[in-house]
C-alpha cells in the first residue's frame, strides 16, 4: 500500500514521504495511529509542501544547535559533589546533573539524553563529555566534579 507519511517513522521513511509498505502494517499500525495517510494521485502537492516544512524545521534546528555549540565549545562545567577523603563521591554525577549544570551555567538548555556519558562519574576530577545538539553538530565539553563539604 502507498501511503503519505504525516511523521519520521523509523526504517520507513521522514515526515512528507511518500512510500510504499505492506497493507498489514499501513491498516494495523500507521494509519490507525495517525501516522500516514493511505497516498492517492492527487496528494503530491500536499507531500511536497509536507517536505519544505520539514526542510525549513530542520534547517532552523541545526542553526540553533549551531548557535550552542558555539556557547558551549571548550567549556567547563563546575559540579560540586559529596565525596570523601580518597577522592570517591557518594554517589555519582549523571548526565541528568550534568544538563542541569550547563543550564544554570551557561543558559542552555540540552536533554539529557544528547549526553554521550557511557557512565556516571564516580570521582574528583575532569572528564570530557560529548554533548550530540543535532545531526552531525556535536561538542565536547569538560565537566569538572569537586568535592564539596
Amino acid at each position: 500500500m502507498r501511503v503519505l507519511l504525516r511523521e519520521d517513522v523509523d526504517g520507513v521513511g521522514r515526515r512528507g514521504d511518500m512510500v510504499t509498505v505492506s497493507d498489514g502494517y499501513a491498516r494495523n499500525f500507521l494509519l490507525p495511529n495517525g501516522q500516514a495517510f493511505k497516498a492517492t494521485d492527487t496528494m503530491e502537492g500536499q507531500a511536497a509542501s509536507m517536505r519544505r516544512a520539514r526542510d525549513l524545521r530542520s534547517a532552523a534546528s541545526e542553526e540553533a544547535a549551531r548557535a550552542q555549540a558555539a556557547v558551549l565549545g571548550g567549556a567547563t562545567i563546575t559540579i560540586a559533589a559529596r565525596a570523601g577523603s580518597t577522592g570517591r563521591l557518594f554517589g555519582s554525577v549523571t548526565a541528568h546533573e550534568i544538563a542541569e549544570a550547563v543550564a544554570a551555567q551557561k543558559g542552555v538548555e540540552i536533554d539529557h539524553a544528547s549526553i554521550g556519558l557511557n557512565e556516571p562519574i564516580k570521582s574528583v576530577g575532569s572528564v570530557e563529555v560529548p554533548i550530540h545538539l543535532y545531526g552531525d553538530v556535536s561538542v565536547q565539553v569538560a565537566v569538572e566534579v569537586t568535592a564539596a563539604g
